[in-house]
């Protein structure tokens, strides 16, 4: 019989990276009420800040003040869509902040069932506690202009690494009335670990880095830490962002760890 997901655990931090002088990412989470997202704001002026800062705070708004009969699970769609008005109507009404936008990543987890939905080419991994050593798994998909050449089979890795489009996402949260998310269905287990993030990670690291990162013996916020490290030692040519969430057995209370904000 499988352990049962007692609670779940998660810390996160962010960074501006050595090249740019403000943070166009975003993140929130509330272990209370399961959630947890990053965003990767994009837009002139402020419109990148704005528009990430903007899909966070809908969605905790929206998801902290739920009917807590409904299931959360279920609500996941309904508070992207709801942030996606939220940014779409506030660039229609302020030019300045006209073609703002962000990515998406988030996970909703309850017990043993979680959700992970993405806009955008902002990741969701989970690293399962399996013998004899854990392997970590990208979730999502990008909604890039490259990675879905490489999925079509247009394009191998190696010219998806190099092309001048690496950068050009095809669906984001809030340039359009309307947008379709990824939606992955889970089943958790005690010890897993998802990793949500900015492209400000995966852009510096490949996913053996972030694994050899997360096999360390350390806290989660440690981890969100040395994960923030070692992409500004790769570069640091972005804004970086990564949340951790662990799946954990037992009866003892979850408490949230903070994220940090350089």
């Amino acid at each position: 019989m499988a352990t049962a997901v007692a609670h779940y655990a998660a810390a996160a931090a962010t960074d501006c990276g050595r090249k740019r002088s403000s943070n166009e990412d975003a993140f929130g989470f509330s272990v209370e009420h399961g959630f947890y997202v990053v965003c990767d704001g994009m837009g002139g002026a402020a419109g990148g800040e704005v528009a990430s800062a903007l899909a966070v705070d809908e969605m905790i708004r929206l998801l902290t003040g739920r009917d807590a009969t409904h299931p959360l699970l279920d609500d996941g769609a309904q508070a992207i869509a709801a942030a996606n008005a939220a940014i779409f109507t506030r660039a229609q009404r302020n030019h300045g902040l006209s073609g703002m936008g962000t990515t998406l990543v988030a996970l909703f987890a309850k017990d043993r069932r979680a959700l992970m939905i993405n806009v955008g080419d902002s990741r969701g991994y989970r690293m399962r506690n399996s013998r004899p050593s854990p392997r970590l798994e990208q979730i999502t998909l990008d909604h890039s202009l490259v990675e879905e050449r490489v999925r079509l089979g247009q394009m191998d890795r190696l010219e998806a690494e190099r092309s001048p489009f690496r950068n050009m996402i095809t669906r984001a949260l809030g340039t359009e009335r309307s947008v379709t998310p990824d939606i992955f269905e889970l089943e958790t287990e005690p010890g897993d670990l998802f990793l949500l993030c900015s492209d400000g990670l995966t852009r510096e690291l490949s996913d053996a880095q972030i694994e050899s990162h997360l096999k360390l013996d350390l806290p989660l916020q440690g981890l969100c830490a040395r994960l923030v490290e070692a992409a500004n030692q790769a570069g640091g040519r972005d804004n970086i962002t990564c949340l951790l969430v662990r799946a954990e057995a037992g009866d003892k209370t979850a408490v949230a760890v903070p994220g940090s904000e350089d």
